[in-house]
């Protein structure tokens, strides 16, 4: 476990942040990176490309280390609906066949598969919330010969319900499916390895858990799909491609996740902050991130039933942020705003109260909570 690393941020000691999953603060080594940067882009005659693009380089790195690749896998990504589009792009839908997600899904890894099934004449299958909270048990009743993708996260995104993703790539494996992993509520946050999991595709917008600055995320492309065709067409993606467009790249074109890149990705402020960022990630690594954070959700489930509220139980929820449900009354929508109006700040998703915690809380700011729920909820 790490000791509160809340030094590193700044965050007044007034701020009850529990709220990353919505929102990661940025690092002080972050900002002054992205103050460098706009010097930086405020006087380009000093900045060389060639050292934007090490820094690219630098991020991929640094990503795949928090999730067990190589950086020659590591695209980078404006977001987390880019490396859907990637992969909606290059994954093969046949008519009839069927793709897996969950019910209440995040959005932007569904909507593209529900344009995709509609434009392909396959079926889209969204598993209905568990009653036993067992989301793995749930999603592999579902998957079979017929089933062409799975496209999962690790844990549903409105309380932290977890979904062994390990299994259900085994089964996947087993029927010949691929797997499109929505990592953003994990990577970083908890350890994920991509040798293990062998998914098609890994992707994971950086704002969150990564604690990098918007329009920074990364995509893993496993080797088999490197040969794919990119959602933006460059030079540097393409090679020479004839003038009467008859291939849709070169034989000089890359291969490996740099093929996927967005365009601009030599941001020269973004990337320095980047760096930042995934460097301290690193250092801490997310084995100790996680079991850093886990005592706090533990705390705020034992806070939870105490008051009478119904959240994911161990072993069916992630150690980093958990959602509560109150059964009898749901909470109003506006609970979130009374709860900032005292400075305590967490997120509604769908019924779900959900709070999610860092490295940066500590034990005094879950009681805050509770004391604060209890002014906003009537008790």
């Amino acid at each position: 476990m790490l000791d509160c690393q809340r030094h590193l941020f700044d965050m007044p000691d007034d701020v009850v942040w529990l709220n990353n999953a919505s929102q990661g603060p940025l690092l002080k080594a972050a900002v002054a990176a992205g103050h460098v940067g706009v010097e930086r882009k405020a006087h380009p005659w000093f900045v060389y490309r060639s050292r934007v693009e090490e820094e690219a380089d630098k991020c991929r790195d640094l990503f795949a280390g928090l999730v067990g690749a190589t950086g020659s896998d590591i695209a980078v990504v404006p977001a987390t609906s880019y490396g859907v589009a990637v992969a909606a792009a290059n994954i093969e839908i046949p008519a009839g066949r069927r793709i897996v997600a969950l019910e209440s899904q995040f959005p932007n890894n569904l909507y593209a598969w529900r344009i995709r099934a509609h434009q392909t004449g396959a079926q889209m299958v969204e598993v209905a919330r568990p009653e036993d909270g067992d989301w793995t048990a749930a999603v592999l009743a579902e998957i079979d010969e017929r089933t062409a993708l799975a496209t999962l996260p690790p844990s549903h995104w409105t309380d932290g319900a977890a979904i062994d993703l390990e299994r259900i790539s085994d089964r996947c494996r087993e029927v010949g499916a691929a797997l499109f992993v929505d990592a953003t509520q994990a990577a970083g946050a908890m350890p994920i390895d991509v040798g293990r999991l062998q998914p098609d595709y890994l992707v994971a917008s950086g704002y969150k858990w990564l604690l990098c600055p918007y329009r920074l995320s990364f995509l893993y492309v496993a080797p088999h799909r490197q040969d794919g065709r990119p959602v933006e067409h460059a030079k540097w993606n393409c090679g020479a491609v004839p003038p009467d467009g008859a291939h849709h790249r070169g034989n000089d074109a890359p291969n490996g996740g740099t093929r996927f890149d967005m365009g601009e990705r030599h941001d020269p402020i973004a990337l320095t902050m980047g760096i930042a960022a995934l460097r301290q990630l690193n250092d801490w690594e997310p084995a100790e991130i996680s079991a850093t954070i886990a005592p706090l959700t533990d705390a705020i489930a034992e806070g939870a039933a105490e008051h009478g509220l119904s959240f994911p139980a161990r072993p069916h929820r992630v150690p980093h942020y958990i959602g509560l449900r109150r059964p009898a009354a749901p909470f109003t929508e506006d609970v979130g705003r009374k709860l900032a109006a005292q400075n305590v700040h967490v997120s509604m998703r769908g019924d779900s109260l959900r709070l999610s915690p860092h490295v940066y809380c500590r034990p005094a700011d879950v009681e805050r909570f509770f004391s604060a729920l209890d002014a906003a909820a009537g008790g």
